[in-house]
Order: structure tokens, then sequence, then C-alpha cells
């Protein structure tokens, strides 16, 4: 009875698990992401369809957001800003800390640093956990010379449990490369 119960239980832990989305923590790799012909043949904010063999309009595409999630992080790493904002508005999703997250980085790369910021807020709002937006908000601050208040996101990544991660780093780097115990 009792191996019984604790497999009832742990079947409606893992069921209830299923649906959630990953942990934040783990999912952006510390790889940028490999090009495609999204990068190297489309144009204009056009993606790479791979059924179709062409390049498609990712609004009209049909194709799901985590496809267009990773193309417009492909176009984004690819100094393709803006080619990379037009992706991330056909995802359906517009409130996922994911896609805040790159909206901000796409933005605060193209140039437009306070635009870029409040994309940042906006997806830690939707995820305080995401440390991949910590990461990039603590960047942009070093960016603006606000270095204490980049501190204060790089332990706020540590404290997430994000010290061996890429974010982490990455951070760390920006902020000279030194931990100090913050």
């Amino acid at each position: 009875m009792y191996r019984k119960t604790t497999f009832l239980v742990l079947a409606a832990f893992m069921a209830s698990v299923a649906g959630q989305p990953a942990m934040a923590i783990g999912e952006d790799t510390s790889e940028p992401p490999r090009k495609t012909k999204t990068t190297t043949q489309c144009k204009n904010g056009k993606i790479w369809d791979a059924r179709k063999g062409q390049c498609v309009n990712a609004k009209k595409s049909g194709l799901s957001d985590d496809i267009l999630f990773e193309a417009a992080r492909e176009l984004a790493y690819a100094g393709q800003y803006e080619n990379a904002i037009k992706v991330l508005g056909a995802v359906s999703d517009q409130r996922s800390a994911r896609v805040l997250n790159y909206l901000g980085y796409a933005n605060r790369k193209a140039g437009r640093m306070e635009l870029g910021m409040q994309f940042y807020k906006r997806a830690l709002q939707a995820d305080e956990n995401y440390i991949l937006a910590r990461s990039y908000l603590g960047q942009a601050l070093v960016e603006q010379g606000r270095i204490e208040e980049a501190k204060v996101q790089l332990v706020e990544i540590r404290d997430r449990g994000g010290e061996n991660t890429w974010a982490y780093k990455a951070l760390l780097q920006s902020l000279g490369g030194t931990r100090h115990h913050y």
C-alpha cells in the first residue's frame, strides 16, 4: 500500500511539473546559437522554415513559439537586432520572460538602452528567477556606469543558484572578472 501511495504521489507530482515551463536557470546555454539559413540566407526579418525549405514571414509562418524564439535569438546574436525584434513580435506569448528578455537585449544592442531596460524589468516581473535577464540587465547597468546596481544583480543570480552559469560568469566578467564577495 505504501509503495502504491508513493507511486501515485510521485506520478501526480511529475504530471504537474510536466506542464510547467523549464527552469529559467537552464534555458540558455553558454554557446551562441548556431547559424542557420535564417541568418545566412533570409532577409527582412524572415526566417527559415525547414518544412517548406524557404524563408518565410515569421508572423504568417505558423511556426511554434520555440522555433520563432530560437530564430529571434539567432538573429540577435548575429547583430540583426531589428529582425530579431520583428520575429519576437510573431511569438504568441508576448508576456514570457524569455521573449521580454530578448526584446530588451535586441533594443539595448540597437541603441535603445532605456527601452531595453524596460523590457528587462518586465522580464523579471514575469519571472524573478530568470537569471539571464538579470545578467543582461546587469551588463546594461555596467554600460551605464551603475556598478553597484549591477553587483546587486550578480548577487541575485548567485543567490538563485546560478553561480556556475554563463549568466553569472558573463556579468562577473562585465564587472571586471573578479569576485569580491558582494
